[in-house]
């Protein structure tokens, strides 16, 4: 286990979750209308995972795992969008759309947020985002991202050029303990 919350916890991938993860990693529908699709080969998924174990210092995956049964609800992931930047790009999705609305993606961002400052010496956390995706938007504010601006037609995604609303939370805006990270903003 990374980091326990309230609802959730956050754990590296294990080899065992391999099979059902690249299940999710490959169905397309249930991705969402803004989820970039991402196709990787079995061997290749599986491969990576071998070199990297999904987790390395300028890019990770994180699984939201459920407090009552240890089930898969999620992922956290975070990357080196820039390299001559001082961040990392965050990007999070809920496996199971039934269960928005519940506060889960948000603790884990929270969670997410507190243990990438609290393990690397990176100075800011970015989101991206469509400015459609109304349930994405409110994660990033309840979580402190402060928005920045709109990168016109920055992805393709189904089919068309989409703007992404850029949203970051530095290092001193975000929380510095783990009581503080579901604290004051731990109600979503």
């Amino acid at each position: 286990m990374l980091v326990k919350g309230r609802k959730i916890f956050l754990r590296t991938v294990r080899e065992t979750d391999l099979a059902w993860l690249y299940e999710k990693e490959c169905d397309i529908e249930q991705l969402g209308l803004y989820y970039p699709v991402f196709l990787s080969s079995e061997a290749g998924f599986y491969e990576r995972f071998r070199r990297t174990g999904f987790w390395q210092e300028r890019s990770g995956d994180a699984l939201v795992c459920s407090l009552q049964d240890g089930s898969i609800l999620g992922k956290m992931e975070y990357f080196e969008a820039e390299q001559y930047w001082d961040n990392y790009e965050v990007a999070y999705r809920l496996f199971d759309l039934e269960l928005s609305g519940r506060g889960i993606i948000s603790e884990a961002l929270r969670l997410f947020t507190y243990l990438l400052f609290a393990t690397y010496r990176v100075n800011r956390l970015e989101l991206k985002i469509i400015p459609q995706n109304a349930a994405s938007l409110r994660v990033a504010q309840k979580c402190g991202f402060q928005f920045e601006g709109m990168a016109r037609q920055a992805v393709f995604l189904r089919g068309a050029h989409h703007d992404m609303h850029i949203y970051s939370l530095l290092r001193s805006e975000a929380p510095h303990t783990l009581e503080e990270a579901l604290g004051s903003r731990a109600g979503g």
